[in-house]
């Protein structure tokens, strides 16, 4: 089996909520989102999702990941897509740094190999661990009282994991936190997650102001020094995000007990082979996981969905749904939400269809 052509398309998501923001007053109305799409000369085709979250979150953006496609492209014509530490070695041969631009490509890939052997990709990747997949809630940043109602209103929806938007002013941040745990049970989790925008003074003043409270602190500051700061002022359970970009990252902040559990999305590391990598080091290590990517639609949560579901339960923090933070569909078959958790799909690959009168025509072909 080969690669014979690989494709990208592009897909806008809109927001159910209308909009979504977090630190720094940065938000997103609609998402710009890229399925790739590689086939083979046997006639499978595999498929993947990468969504950046804006140009201003992480080093990525949205048309990068197509200009990117076009790119490597070029070098993977004729390469067995089962093969996939095979395909990866050439993907960063061929192009220096970009993960997120390799992730679609290397999802698609992990599509093709279950559907070539007949097996879905979460037992390929391991097995299954338990019924299904627990799930957090995202609460976009806006005012205290208002982010408690929207945590009360998706816990009656099932989800026991709120992903709090922190990171702007500490003093209207405490007021959140606050307000937010005060509508919550003693068994539900709350994460006051600052995505780098605190400095790490407010960053320590915020902790201590709410070090009675059952939070747990995530990437409060920009760098990974004044993060391992404020981990060492606080008694919290502390996960980093942004800063674990790759594996010689998560080993030193492993080294430093920097963290508690770690936050792992697929297209910040390059895709399924190099989240999995860490991912088993963090099972061997003993570290929680929040497993999931930057956003995406149908085809990206199925790809959440077939790590976490592959991830033992003990170990497994949390995950997401991004399909059912927007209003367009971008794919058949993907996980849904019951009652706070999902499950990955039993049918070969990924499991998913790509709806075409959805994705339109490819704006990018390589052969």
């Amino acid at each position: 089996m080969k690669i014979s052509r690989i494709s990208a398309y592009r897909v806008e998501l809109p927001l159910i909520e209308g909009s979504y923001k977090w630190s720094g007053g940065k938000s997103v109305t609609v998402f710009d989102s890229t399925v790739v799409a590689v086939e083979t000369d046997e006639g499978l085709v595999g498929y993947g999702e990468v969504c950046p979250l804006g140009p201003f979150y992480l080093p990525a953006y949205a048309e990068g990941v197509r200009a990117g496609v076009r790119e490597l492209g070029p070098h993977l014509i004729g390469l067995d897509p089962r093969e996939l530490s095979v395909v990866n070695r050439h993907m960063d041969a061929a192009l220096k740094g970009h993960p997120y631009v390799k992730s679609g490509i290397d999802i698609a890939c992990w599509d093709l190999l279950g559907k070539a052997t007949g097996m879905p990709v979460c037992e390929l990747m391991g097995g299954r661990f338990g019924d299904s997949v627990r799930l957090y809630r995202a609460i976009s940043q806006i005012e205290p009282d208002a982010m408690a109602a929207n945590v009360a209103e998706y816990r009656d929806q099932g989800y026991t994991r709120f992903q709090l938007k922190v990171g702007g002013d500490p003093d209207i941040d405490m007021e959140r936190i606050h307000a937010a745990r005060s509508v919550l049970r003693s068994s539900d989790r709350l994460v006051a997650d600052a995505n780098t925008g605190w400095t790490q003074h407010e960053a320590v003043r915020v902790v201590r102001s709410v070090r009675d409270l059952d939070v747990y602190i995530e990437q409060p500051c920009l760098s990974y020094e004044e993060c391992l700061a404020v981990r060492r002022n606080t008694g919290h359970p502390f996960i980093l995000d942004e800063n674990i970009d790759g594996l010689e990252m998560f080993l030193r902040a492993k080294a430093d007990l920097a963290m508690d559990a770690v936050n792992l999305k697929i297209s910040k590391l390059g895709g399924l082979s190099k989240t999995k990598q860490i991912r088993d080091l963090c099972v061997a290590t003993g570290i929680a996981m929040t497993l999931e990517d930057s956003w995406g639609g149908d085809i990206t949560t199925a790809a959440i969905a077939h790590l976490a579901h592959s991830t033992p339960e003990e170990l497994r923090f949390t995950s997401t749904d991004f399909n059912s933070y927007v209003s367009v569909s971008n794919a058949e078959g993907a996980p849904r939400r019951e009652h706070g958790f999902m499950k990955a799909s039993d049918t070969p690959g990924l499991g998913i269809t790509p709806r075409f009168d959805v994705l339109g025509d490819a704006v990018v072909e390589v052969t």
